[in-house]
């Protein structure tokens, strides 16, 4: 029996999981297999703390398409919505969804934190896949 891939990869969507070059320390997030900073192939799983400040980001007001071009069944307590650049504690930076904060008291700088959360449930199956957000320090 083969295993789905969301299983498999479970360290990955419940943690933020990049790579480490053992020969010069940089760091990437999402993971990569060879570092950009020295060309070395020497990559090692890392788990970043998850935590960070906000770079920049946008307020979104209409809900995004999915890949076939329909408009995602987002529900209305979740539009608007911001999307942030965060820069890792650790350096490097990703962008995510920053959630649960009043969208005036988002400002560059502010600290924020990981948070794991359901993204979507589609399929017969009712394949549930989980992913990573952020949210302000308290």
């Amino acid at each position: 029996m083969t295993v789905p891939r969301i299983w498999r990869k479970n360290q990955q969507y419940y943690n933020l999981v990049g790579k480490k070059c053992s020969e010069c320390s940089a760091m990437f997030f999402p993971p990569r297999s060879v570092c950009t900073e020295c060309g070395g192939i020497a990559m090692l799983d890392h788990r970043f703390q998850g935590v960070g400040n906000i770079v920049t980001f946008t307020v979104n007001r209409t809900p995004m398409p999915d890949p076939e071009g329909e408009i995602l069944d987002i529900p209305a307590r979740s539009i608007p919505y911001v999307l942030a650049v965060i820069r890792l504690a650790e350096g490097p930076s990703l962008t995510a969804e920053i959630i649960e904060a009043d969208i005036d008291g988002i400002e560059i700088g502010k600290k924020v934190s990981v948070v794991f959360r359901k993204l979507v449930e589609k399929g017969e199956r009712g394949i549930i896949q989980y992913g990573y957000k952020f949210r302000l320090e308290r």
